[in-house]
């Protein structure tokens, strides 16, 4: 018995000190699937900023409730998206960006992640010859406008740090900001954005590519558009069952599926680029606890920016009632202490 215990204190040092050499991660996710995953991004545990996408229009009040949820724990990032019905949707207005722009400049340690459709009519169903013209037309500068105009808003603001999450989501199907028609044009696209945007004197943003995990309809690499106007890698991770009829598989697959979690930390790594999770919650197989602590222990233990977990149902934990055992490991994991 004695030896039994100092066998695995023993192999217990020795993952210890792997993972601190950044050479290993711990799959969560019990059954099968926990065990040590080869990562050479991996990084000792450590407190990352995280906050929740509560609603558009939902800032100072939505925040502090969730902080008391958490038993006074600091909300440091808030997160956002511009609506993309029109043009004047996407160059922004004071009065959906103001009070986040306030609530951001209430704290000197606080990160705003704004949602930024690169064209209008984004959840129209647009087709892909529709898509591949208007790619085009924006690759061309036709567009540029529109997002000086946010630029300037922002900056106005007092906003000028803000995180921009520009098409996300862009290896699906569901957005007309998508890049499948047409890779070449939209990365062009985004480079003509980010052009138009870092202009605008007084601007400090930072642009962040969102996929979302896996292969999706378009490879997410495929769609990179370069170094120079790329600063955070971010990918979208909600715990889909997908082709999996049983809804068995454990977090590891998520990490190691084909342009999984394990692809989108070591392509940053890469491109020497931070991580983000924009988005991430259940998704079909109901209240997850072992996915909330996966997404919880990855983030920690990677270079990641901030985490923003999707707050409301079926992905949340705490207005989401549906979900109460991954609502506990959230708050155990993030209260204040």
């Amino acid at each position: 018995m004695l030896r039994r215990r100092a066998v695995t204190l023993l192999v217990t040092a020795v993952l210890v000190v792997a993972a601190g050499m950044g050479l290993l991660w711990w799959s969560g996710g019990g059954g099968s699937g926990r065990g040590p995953v080869a990562d050479p991004t991996a990084v000792p545990p450590h407190q990352v900023p995280f906050g929740a996408f509560l609603g558009s229009t939902e800032s100072d009040d939505a925040m502090g409730q969730l902080s008391a949820w958490l038993g006074g724990a600091p909300i440091r990032v808030g997160h956002t998206y511009l609506p993309g019905g029109s043009w004047s949707d996407i160059e922004g207005s004071a009065t959906l960006l103001g009070p986040w722009a306030a609530w951001r400049d209430a704290e000197p340690d606080r990160l705003l992640v704004l949602g930024v459709p690169m064209l209008p009519d984004n959840e129209g169903q647009v087709p892909d010859d529709q898509v591949r013209q208007l790619l085009e037309q924006g690759a061309a500068g036709r567009n540029d406008a529109h997002f000086t105009a946010l630029a300037r808003t922002l900056v106005a603001l007092g906003a000028a740090d803000t995180v921009l999450t520009l098409g996300w989501e862009m290896n699906g199907t569901t957005y007309t900001s998508r890049c499948g028609p047409d890779p070449a044009a939209w990365k062009q696209y985004w480079r003509r954005i980010v052009t138009a945007m870092r202009a605008v004197p007084g601007q400090r943003f930072r642009f962040e590519f969102a996929p979302t995990r896996g292969a999706d309809a378009h490879p997410w690499p495929d769609c990179y558009p370069g170094d120079d106007v790329t600063d955070v890698i971010g990918m979208d991770s909600y715990d889909m069952a997908g082709s999996d009829p049983d809804r068995t598989a454990p977090f590891s697959s998520y990490v190691a599926e084909p342009y999984g979690l394990l692809a989108q930390v070591r392509f940053a790594a890469a491109h020497r680029k931070p991580v983000s999770y924009p988005e991430w919650g259940m998704y079909d197989r109901g209240d997850d606890p072992a996915y909330v602590r996966g997404m919880l222990d990855w983030a920690a233990t990677h270079d990641t920016l901030y985490q923003t977990i999707t707050d409301y149902c079926p992905h949340g934990v705490w207005r989401c009632t549906g979900n109460p055992r991954s609502g506990q490991v959230f708050r155990q994991a993030l209260s204040a202490r």
